[in-house]
């Protein structure tokens, strides 16, 4: 075999270092382009910025504008669309658009009127459940109320659950009806993070009462309390399993990040505000995935379409998809990153599409022509 002369050895090595580490460059910079998420097991996974289908990027479309930081929407029987406004007016879209004012709400930095849900047999009671931030001697709560709904008159107004303390933040305010057909209602800790770990509050939990507010025989706790130690819930939405995903507001001001997608199960702690991220402690849940301490969601509502959890980004002006599979998130992406400013309702119409909407006059974004609004788009 032919010698190869170390005059020629040394510049091939050479030449193989260089290469090497410009193939390293290129590898290290498209990771970097691509942002990423640690999960609960400590796992990284690659965020994709943008989904892609047939017809390139994902398209929405308006359905409606002009609204004033709407929160929650639902789908009636006859077609027409129910948004509730958080400054207390449910919005009626039919044929024209209406708003009907809804008495006691008390408006306050993140309170007002929130959550909504339609009762299983609406068609037939008419029922239409709200959450809504109150004033009453002075004090601040939350508490959720049933009416009746027929045209756009409300009548027959039923307190279901009280005793949900209130603030100008962490009110929580989402509700919605499980696949075991009880009402499930999502709280924040109203500024009090201690209130989180007490099993007697209603603060800081994943609630579950029966349609007329009773507690069901197999709550964890002989009270509403479904889980506990949560900081901020604003999102529900169950998989085709059955399984339970809510987002979590993760802390706030100058320390911000950590915000949670969790799968919420009966009985269980989720650890707010002893640890978080992936810090682990004896009877408490990690999240299933979480944005790290550096990137912050601020996630609001939560829908399940397609096999994926989607869900809303507020300060990260972001609709987000989690892939799941088997109870666990296998992916995450972003769609319309920055597109349309801070984003709030999630929710799957019945025509198959993905509703979400814009939350731009809440006092903490950019308003722009025509805010707020309504979009929807086919996934």
């Amino acid at each position: 075999m032919a010698k190869i002369p170390n005059k020629l050895l040394v510049p091939s090595l050479i030449i193989s270092l260089l290469l090497l580490l410009v193939a390293s460059f290129f590898i290290v910079q498209s990771v970097r382009e691509d942002e990423i998420t640690i999960t609960s097991n400590g796992e990284i996974l690659v965020v994709e910025k943008q989904k892609q289908n047939e017809t390139g990027e994902l398209k929405a479309e308006v359905v409606t504008d002009n609204l004033n930081i709407p929160w929650e929407v639902e789908f009636l029987p006859d077609g027409s669309i129910l948004i509730t406004e958080r400054p207390g007016s449910l919005v009626i879209i039919g044929k024209d658009k209406q708003r009907v004012p809804v008495e006691g709400v008390r408006h306050i930095g993140e309170g007002g009127l929130l959550g909504m849900a339609l009762h299983p047999k609406f068609s037939s009671n008419n029922f239409v459940y709200l959450y809504l931030t109150f004033e009453e001697n002075g004090s601040i709560g939350n508490k959720v109320e049933r009416y009746t709904l027929k045209g756009s008159a409300l009548s027959q107004r039923t307190v279901i659950l009280e005793g949900i303390q209130g603030a100008s933040n962490h009110n929580g305010g989402r509700i919605a009806f499980g696949p075991d057909g009880y009402l499930y209602i999502a709280t924040g800790d109203a500024g009090n993070e201690s209130l989180s770990q007490v099993p007697g509050s209603l603060n800081g939990k994943v609630l579950r009462v029966r349609d007329d507010g009773s507690i069901p025989g197999d709550n964890p706790f002989n009270s509403p309390v479904y889980s506990l130690g949560h900081r901020n819930v604003q999102g529900l939405a169950w998989d085709e399993k059955g399984n339970l995903w809510a987002t979590e507001h993760g802390r706030s001001g100058i320390q911000s990040g950590y915000d949670e997608l969790n799968l919420v199960q009966k009985g269980k702690n989720y650890g707010w505000p002893q640890i978080q991220g992936d810090t682990q402690q004896a009877g408490m849940e990690r999240p299933a995935i979480h944005s790290g301490p550096s990137e912050t969601w601020a996630p609001s509502g939560a829908a399940y379409l397609n096999g994926s959890v989607f869900f809303s980004g507020l300060r990260g002006e972001t609709l987000y998809e989690a892939q799941i599979k088997d109870g666990k998130v296998t992916s995450l992406r972003k769609h319309f990153e920055g597109t349309y400013g801070r984003l709030r309702a999630v929710k799957v119409g019945p025509d198959g599409f993905l509703y979400f909407s814009t939350s731009n006059r809440d006092g903490r974004g950019r308003v722009r022509e025509n805010d707020d609004i309504l979009l929807k788009v086919k996934i």
